[in-house]
């Protein structure tokens, strides 16, 4: 099953992965989805394992943020109206909190956790149906990503900052949680943010009002797909917000678009002192979640899932961060080889397709072909003429 999610097949599920991989019908997969005795905190652990084993660097950056994949109907796990940055606004869809694992070498997802919205978590029998853990209970985004680090450094995964966009820097609850760790973040914040200071409490974007031409400076913070990310940059030291917080530095960081002068704002604590160019470094970070989305989505299939259980949507998401997490690896090994002046260096794209045009051979007999065709047809009769029996009890 990874070896047909590495695959360059357009569509993946478990119709398309197993005709690829050989089998006579999609059973064995769905099994291994639906139903398999599998150890998924243990599959969970060696995803971790291997990407601290090739990527492991104390200085690394833990990366939350959030994707939304579209869906159609109620009964899909988690599926409801909401926003989603996928599609940029309000549509019927399932979200989930991710973790990425990000050094200087490369990134590649740790973990994931699948928000319920209240609208599951307060009707039992629809849970029931879609097979959540009755010890499920609502949670919000930040108090995922919340889980997802803690269990992250409580198993040993080296790192030193977190990092993620204004869902979770806003939420004092996740802050608290880092400090208490000792471990640093920097976290997008609104405009609006409120930040303690020695005049009292100020919106992050008044604060950045009052700060002098010079204290701007042009900081690099990392190569994007269109070239070098360069903005201007200024720090402001803040205090704690209450007396019983844990001491350590913290401050309000803005960046401001040379183009067009529009102000983004950080808010960061670490427990010494650090140079402003080491926060922008982190802060910069932030855009390998965004990368992994679009790869994995893309070379491993994890939006393309026709699962509807709780248990199916975890193993799928896992497997196939395990095959993108492996595409990652044999990128990052030859990156370090010698090429040529006039090419780039191997990308997972390009990884995937040698992986699976050199090395891996899928089934492809008239035989394979024309049984498969023969098992979808059948699939489909009986499933029209089951649509078309239910709807003749229902009309009057």
């Amino acid at each position: 099953m990874l070896a047909a999610m590495m695959s360059e097949l357009p569509s993946k599920n478990c119709w398309t992965l197993a005709e690829h991989a050989g089998d006579r019908s999609p059973d064995a997969m769905q099994h291994l989805l639906a139903s398999a005795v599998v150890d998924e905190d243990g599959l969970r652990d060696d995803l971790r394992g291997f990407v601290v084993e090739h990527l492991g660097d104390t200085d690394a950056t833990l990366v939350v943020d959030e994707t939304g994949d579209l869906k159609k109907g109620v009964h899909t796990v988690g599926v409801q109206r909401q926003y989603t940055g996928t599609a940029g606004r309000i549509e019927n869809s399932q979200v989930a909190v991710y973790l990425t694992y990000a050094t200087t070498v490369g990134h590649a997802f740790l973990d994931r956790a699948l928000y319920l919205p209240k609208s599951w978590t307060t009707d039992p029998d629809r849970c029931r149906q879609a097979g959540v853990p009755a010890q499920a209970r609502f949670a919000t985004k930040p108090a995922l990503a919340k889980r997802l680090i803690i269990g992250a450094l409580d198993a040993g995964v080296p790192a030193s900052w977190v990092t993620g966009d204004e869902v979770y820097g806003g939420d004092p609850k996740l802050r608290a949680a880092l400090e208490s760790r000792d471990t640093g973040y920097v976290f997008a914040v609104a405009c609006d943010h409120r930040v303690t200071t020695a005049t009292g409490r100020v919106r992050a974007d008044v604060l950045a009002k009052g700060l002098p031409k010079g204290a701007w400076q042009p900081l690099w913070a990392g190569d994007g797909a269109k070239g070098s990310r360069v903005y201007d940059w200024a720090w402001i030291e803040i205090d704690a917000d209450d007396d019983d917080a844990v001491p350590g530095h913290r401050w309000l960081v803005v960046r401001r678009n040379q183009r067009t002068g529009e102000l983004a704002y950080y808010r960061c604590w670490n427990t010494e002192l650090v140079a402003l160019a080491r926060l922008v470094k982190v802060a910069g970070r932030r855009w390998s979640t965004e990368e992994n989305f679009q790869t994995a989505k893309t070379l491993t299939g994890l939006d393309q899932h026709q699962v509807r259980s709780w248990r199916s949507w975890h193993r799928w998401t896992l497997l196939s961060m395990l095959a993108h997490a492996f595409l990652t690896v044999l990128a990052i090994a030859h990156h370090a080889d010698t090429s040529p002046a006039d090419l780039i260096a191997l990308t997972r794209n390009e990884i995937r397709h040698l992986f699976t045009t050199l090395v891996l051979t899928p089934a492809c007999t008239v035989g394979h072909r024309m049984r498969w065709s023969h098992w979808r047809r059948r699939h489909q009769y009986r499933a029209r003429r089951s649509h078309y029996q239910r709807r003749s009890r229902l009309t009057p």
